[in-house]
């Protein structure tokens, strides 16, 4: 018999069937197909953006919520912050969890474009006694083409003729071991530095190093000299020196320097990144000597010379030096009826000897012009220097002269002239030292010297507010020391 489809049976008959097994098999029969109707209906009836979703429906609602921390997906959205999401769950949760997908971080296209070149390496290279540039470059295994075209560009590379054992020289080099970069510090401020802008063309350039400059206070008081009591003081040398030069248009550091005496004085500690370079220069000092009190302040005027200037605009810089030789003891003053030490007769002495060791520098004590050099009788070696029209000075007994202290040769006040000797009619070595007015000999240590000129008065104000704060700094670091000691 041949048997019929489940879609062509006659499912009336089936179901109206008495017999068991025909019946059951008509109701399977009905329950699949209704079931497939069904899923069908189901599918076209219910929006699809609906059905396909499992995301939680926003609401405000009193029942049980969660916080759902999502990523910062908006550039609006300030950093490192999370936006707090207040959802009702569409199923319980523990039939469903709620896991947002993954979020793709775009690629991000990198705007350096040195990432693609080479590898560029720094060397320091520290200069050896008898080294040249041409050594240091031959070590380095670099051209002398480069160095040619370096030394070439001019006036601002010519300091790298004239390199010291211990500067240090850093270059840059490429992934070849070709020259890219070169460094050299020229001072505490300031750097050379030379680049090789396309191949085998360089230029350079001179940066100014950003310094952090500290000021340090010392103060002293004098037993003996100022030297030995500045050294207690732990005083550089270099700035006990600008200290004798700033008063010593106004003390004779060999003749008025007395016990108790006193000084204090805030100078210049230069940094660069936290490490300590060298001193710089004093910014203001104080000085008593004898019960006079001295006032130094240094101050830059405006399209004007800087200089050590007293807090009523008087510029510490006089036309003369009251002395031409640092820290040396006075063997013999100007006297009319001095005994010769040599001719052993009565004879006036028209100077100020100034005793010390051979060699020791001698300033000219002003500017001038040299219209004497060579020997002079009794003197010696000589050197007479002509101030203007009125003023003129002698220097004898020189060891020897400067370099460039020859006759009609034009000084500056401070100047290295010649060297202490014993030439002439002279027992020991010693400076003999004259200070003449229209040629007529007057006592070097008491003669009034012509000042310079004052600060004009339109910095006044500006020079009063400087010094008053820096002259106040020292008095509260003197108290603060006196207190400290007491």
């Amino acid at each position: 018999m041949k048997k019929r489809s489940i879609i062509n049976q006659d499912y009336r008959y089936n179901l109206e069937s008495t017999e068991p097994g025909k019946f059951k098999l008509a109701l399977h029969h009905i329950l699949f197909i209704s079931g497939i109707i069904a899923g069908v209906v189901t599918l076209l009836i219910i929006d699809p953006h609906e059905a396909s979703a499992t995301k939680p429906i926003l609401t405000q609602t009193d029942e049980k919520t969660q916080i759902l921390a999502l990523p910062n997906l908006q550039e609006t959205t300030k950093p490192n912050k999370q936006t707090a999401v207040t959802f009702t769950p569409a199923s319980p949760p523990d039939e469903a969890t709620i896991t947002p997908p993954p979020l793709k971080t775009p690629p991000t296209e990198s705007n350096d474009k040195t990432a693609a070149l080479p590898q560029q390496k720094w060397k320091s290279v520290t200069i050896r006694p008898g080294d040249s540039l041409a050594a240091v470059f031959s070590r380095l295994g670099l051209k002398p083409s480069d160095l040619h075209q370096i030394m070439a560009l001019g006036k601002t590379t010519q300091r790298l003729k004239k390199i010291f054992p211990g500067d240090i020289i850093k270059v840059k080099l490429n992934a070849n071991g070709q020259l890219n970069t070169l460094h050299y510090e020229l001072d505490a401020a300031r750097r050379l530095e030379i680049t090789q802008h396309t191949p085998g063309q360089f230029k350079a350039s001179t940066t100014e190093l950003p310094l952090d400059i500290r000021l340090a206070y010392a103060e002293g008081t004098i037993n003996s000299s100022l030297f030995l009591s500045a050294q207690k003081a732990h005083l550089p040398d270099r700035i006990t020196m600008e200290l004798a030069n700033i008063f010593g248009w106004d003390i004779d550091f060999a003749l008025d320097i007395r016990q108790g005496d006193h000084f204090a004085l805030l100078y210049e500690e230069l940094y660069r990144e936290g490490q300590k370079l060298k001193n710089g220069k004093i910014v203001a000092a104080t000085f008593s000597n004898r019960s006079n009190n001295y006032e130094a302040v240094y101050f830059t005027p405006e399209n004007a010379r800087s200089g050590y200037y007293s807090p009523d605009g008087l510029s510490m810089r006089k036309t003369f030096l009251r002395t031409p030789v640092e820290f040396a003891r006075i063997s013999s003053r100007f006297s009319t009826g001095r005994k010769h030490p040599v001719l052993n007769t009565i004879r006036a002495h028209k100077g100020v000897d100034y005793a010390a060791p051979r060699g020791t520098s001698i300033r000219a004590t002003g500017d001038g012009k040299i219209i004497h050099q060579g020997r002079k009788g009794g003197y010696g070696k000589t050197i007479i220097i002509q101030h203007g029209s009125q003023y003129s000075t002698l220097y004898a007994h020189l060891s020897k002269y400067a370099r460039h202290a020859r006759s009609g040769q034009k000084i500056k006040q401070g100047q290295v002239i010649g060297y202490v000797g014993s030439t002439g009619l002279a027992t020991g070595p010693h400076l003999h030292y004259e200070f003449r007015i229209n040629g007529v000999h007057r006592n070097p240590l008491t003669v009034r010297f012509p000042g310079s000129e004052p600060l004009p008065k339109k910095y006044h104000a500006e020079l009063k507010e400087v010094s008053n704060t820096l002259l106040a700094k020292i008095k509260q670091r003197r108290q603060t020391q006196l207190a400290s000691n007491q």
